[in-house]
């Protein structure tokens, strides 16, 4: 399965309302993403911006025409992920609120540990004895 790109204009909107510090961007899949504390919050897949939010915050969000839960594969859904509707994508304020609710939560999350193991943490492999 091949994904598609995201749209020009898309891409534009997330940079845009993506937040600064302490999030940070950075890929995911190919697409842009942004993080906190090292936990997804926002994103494009495809032609398609998510959202990771709490539970009554999604539950209002998919009550909005057009909004649904992302499955980035049929079948394949990622539970805590909203698609933001259309018309939220066009009101720039709308948006940004949601964009606010979904670093609150990423940021509300556990810190991830880092996957990578900064140098000097691995032991130091024994020395054999001769003879």
């Amino acid at each position: 399965m091949r994904w598609r790109p995201s749209p020009p204009d898309l891409v534009a909107t997330f940079t845009d309302i993506v937040p600064g510090p302490p999030a940070v961007q950075r890929k995911m899949f190919g697409y842009p993403a942004a993080f906190v504390n090292g936990n997804m919050f926002m994103g494009l897949f495809e032609d398609r911006l998510i959202l990771r939010l709490a539970e009554d915050s999604r539950e209002q969000l998919l009550s909005v025409k057009g909004a649904s839960p992302f499955e980035p594969m049929p079948g394949r859904p990622m539970r805590e992920y909203v698609v933001v509707p259309p018309a939220i994508l066009e009101a720039r304020k709308k948006l940004a609120t949601w964009v606010d609710r979904a670093l609150a939560y990423g940021a509300s999350l556990p810190p991830k540990a880092s996957a990578v193991k900064s140098k000097g943490t691995r032991p130091k492999p024994k020395k054999r004895a001769r003879g």
